[in-house]
C-alpha cells in the first residue's frame, strides 16, 4: 500500500468515468469475496441487485466505511494508470498471508474511442458472477484470521498530504518466498480494460515460518 498524492493531475473525461465504473465495481467485489471467505456472520450481510446480479453488502458501517473508503482512494491513481493489482490478502494466526485474491489491471489511457458503458458494466458483471461460485478454488480460512485491502503500484507517486490517498499507507504485509499457486477465476482483454481475477495460494515448498 502506498500513501500519496493525485493533486493537478488532468485526465480525460473518457478516461475518468472507466475509472469510476472500475472502482465501484471492486468495492462491491471486495464485498462479496470477504463473504465467500466467512470472515464474518452470514447475518453482518445483506443482499443487493448490482448490475444486475445479487450481490453481499456489508452491513457494519465501519467494514463498509473501510472498503469504500480504501476503494475510492485508489480512483485518482487508477486513472493515472499507477495500479498495477488490488488485492484481498487474509493472514493465518501467524501473520503469514495464507491467501490473496488479485485483481490484476490494466487500462489503455490512450484509447481514444468512447465506451459504451452498459458494454463495459456487462463485462464486469460476469467477474462478479464467477466470484460467487470460486468458493471451491479457495480454502479454509484459520480462525480469527484477520484481512486486508493493499494496492501495488506500477511507480510510486509523489507523496504528499492529499485527501484521497489518507487511507493508504506503505505495507509491511509478509511476502511468499516461493512463486505462489495460482487459480484463476476470471479475465477479460477488451479495449480498454484488460482485467484479471485469480487466487493465489502459497507454494506447497513454502517455508512454515518466516
Amino acid at each position: 500500500m502506498i500513501k500519496t498524492e493525485a493533486g493537478d493531475l488532468q485526465f480525460s473525461p473518457f478516461t475518468a468515468e472507466t475509472a469510476r465504473i472500475l472502482v465501484e465495481f471492486l468495492e462491491v467485489a471486495i464485498s462479496s469475496i470477504v463473504f465467500l471467505k466467512g470472515v464474518y456472520p452470514p447475518g453482518a450481510f445483506e443482499r443487493r441487485r448490482y448490475m444486475n446480479v445479487v450481490v453481499q453488502r456489508t452491513r457494519h458501517p465501519q467494514l463498509r466505511e473501510y472498503i469504500h473508503s480504501a476503494v475510492t482512494g485508489l480512483l485518482p491513481f487508477i486513472q493515472k494508470g499507477l495500479v498495477e493489482r488490488v488485492a484481498v490478502i487474509f493472514f493465518n494466526n501467524e501473520n503469514v498471508p495464507a491467501e490473496r485474491f488479485i485483481f490484476k489491471l490494466t487500462i489503455n489511457q490512450s484509447y481514444g474511442q468512447k465506451v459504451e458503458e452498459a458494454n463495459f458494466e456487462f463485462s464486469l458483471r460476469s467477474f462478479l458472477i464467477k466470484l460467487s461460485v470460486s468458493e471451491p478454488l479457495t480454502k479454509t480460512l484459520p480462525r480469527d484470521c484477520r484481512w486486508e485491502i493493499t494496492a501495488y503500484f506500477r511507480s510510486l507517486p509523489q507523496a504528499s498530504s492529499s485527501k484521497e490517498a489518507e487511507s493508504w499507507i506503505p505495507t509491511d504485509t509478509k511476502q511468499w518466498q516461493q512463486p505462489p499457486l495460482i487459480s484463476p477465476i476470471k479475465s477479460m482483454t477488451s479495449e480498454p480494460l484488460t482485467l484479471q481475477l485469480y487466487v493465489e495460494h502459497p507454494s506447497l515448498s513454502e517455508p512454515t515460518t518466516q
